[in-house]
């Protein structure tokens, strides 16, 4: 049969050319032509994602019953978790990561928890042989295994492998190897990425097959590929995390059933990745005494509380003392050392300043902001703060100490994990004022000055 004739269509303007241009020549804008499939003549053909349109009929909002979506637990509790509580029926997820990170790990020990709960499991590889996967499914210790496995990187294969085998869960990994033969470029450009993960989630909805989608990432860390594959999905997830440390972080970044910004922790051991139900730990060093320029925190991950030290090291420069902070933002940090000097007499214009957060996390609140200047002022002053503290709130330009979102979780986690002291802001302290909270003694403060005055009158 012969192949669809292609061309090339203008992402900005739709105007269409025979060949690739680096120009549009209808509007003018550079590389915007991606290669697309031509509409045959005479009568107009079936669209091939008529299945994506169902029909249906005008009705008011408040008559169209809203039901709660099934879900099929993974058997990994932090991989629920990210997710919403499980795999959803018809849903399509994209996963992304590093090489080498454990996303085609984590998936195989998830379709064999799956698949001993008795779902119908199948694992598309484009990127390893059958005998691969089954090598790193003994390396993780996963034996007798009845998960099916299919090398192929065919779209067309694969779409008539779903519909005859009908799994309630399948993995494509990945979908920058697989190719349409309506199309003639190669595997994983724009046009193929594009087409192949229109055409899987058609199949996903139409079948009520689950499918997760194992994606590239560029040099920059976003998923390779046009950004049309993040609008198609229902859910983003990105694999994070060092190749050389043994932590793992996923986070959804788009969910339509769950909760974004939602974060899963895991373990890399030689039996494959596991679940951490306690990830404060490991954002918090274990000092056996206080040292200056430690203070921890209270930060949020989606609806999760963790606990993560704050370090911060004052030495003496030269004339151009350096400022940098590693998991937070640099701007913000010369911001606050400008406040800390403004507002409460704290000076460190011919110091280096050096903020780390431990363990590689990023953080992106503005919560962060009265740890740092506290651990700023700890290590200029070359005093620890006292065993057992911590402090979050946002401090503005004004030097007032603003709330920060949801602050009674963030003391229940603090008190939980047995600390003793903390130093918030006012509006976030308990109701009846600066008391217990479940043997944590609270200081609210309202201002900066205030906060480095309660911290003197606790040391």
């Amino acid at each position: 049969m012969a192949k669809d004739k292609t061309i090339y269509v203008c992402n900005e303007c739709g105007g269409t050319s025979p060949r690739w241009l680096g120009k549009c020549p209808a509007c003018g804008a550079w590389n915007t032509l991606t290669e697309s499939v031509a509409e045959s003549g005479g009568a107009a053909p079936k669209n091939r994602f008529a299945a994506l349109a169902k029909t249906a009929e005008v009705m008011p909002l408040a008559s169209i019953e809203a039901r709660d979506v099934q879900r099929t637990p993974t058997g990994h509790e932090e991989l629920d978790r990210v997710l919403g509580g499980g795999i959803v029926e018809g849903g399509v997820v994209l996963i992304g990561g590093d090489p080498g990170i454990g996303k085609s790990t984590l998936l195989l020990q998830a379709l064999d928890s799956l698949q001993r709960a008795g779902q119908g499991t199948l694992y598309v590889t484009g990127e390893e042989s059958g005998a691969q996967v089954a090598l790193r499914a003994r390396r993780l210790g996963i034996e007798g295994s009845q998960v099916q496995v299919l090398a192929e990187i065919q779209l067309e294969k694969i779409l008539a492998t779903l519909d005859a085998v009908k799994p309630a869960i399948a993995v494509i990994d990945s979908i920058q190897t697989v190719y349409s033969e309506q199309l003639t470029s190669a595997p994983g450009s724009v046009a193929q990425v594009r087409e192949c993960a229109a055409h899987l989630t058609r199949a996903a909805k139409a079948s009520g097959t689950a499918i997760v989608l194992v994606g590239h990432v560029t040099k920059e860390g976003a998923l390779a590929g046009p950004r049309v594959l993040e609008h198609m999905v229902d859910t983003v997830l990105y694999f994070e995390g060092d190749t050389h440390s043994s932590f793992r972080l996923v986070r959804a970044i788009k969910n339509r059933f769950g909760a974004v910004n939602e974060i899963g922790v895991f373990a890399m051991t030689d039996k494959g990745l596991k679940g951490v139900s306690n990830p404060s730990a490991i954002f918090l060093s274990q000092h056996a005494q206080p040292v200056p320029g430690s203070c921890v925190m209270v930060t949020l991950e989606g609806t999760r509380p963790l606990l993560v030290e704050l370090q911060a090291l004052v030495d003496s420069g030269g004339p151009s003392p350096r400022r940098l902070s590693v998991g937070l933002e640099r701007d913000r940090l010369a911001m606050l050392l400008a406040v800390l000097h403004r507002h409460a007499g704290v000076a460190c214009m011919d110091q280096d300043v050096f903020v780390n957060a431990v363990g590689g996390v990023r953080i992106s609140e503005p919560a962060a902001d009265l740890a740092v200047m506290l651990a700023i002022t700890s290590s200029l002053r070359g005093r620890a703060l006292p065993k057992g503290f911590i402090a979050f709130g946002e401090v503005g330009l004004a030097g007032e100490v603003r709330p920060a979102p949801r602050g009674q979780e963030r003391l229940k986690e603090a008190a939980k994990l047995g600390f003793s002291v903390a130093i918030v802001p006012k509006a976030n302290a308990p109701k009846g004022g600066a008391r217990a909270f479940e043997g944590l003694k609270i200081v609210a403060v309202e201002r900066i000055e205030e906060a480095l005055a309660a911290l003197r009158d606790l040391e």
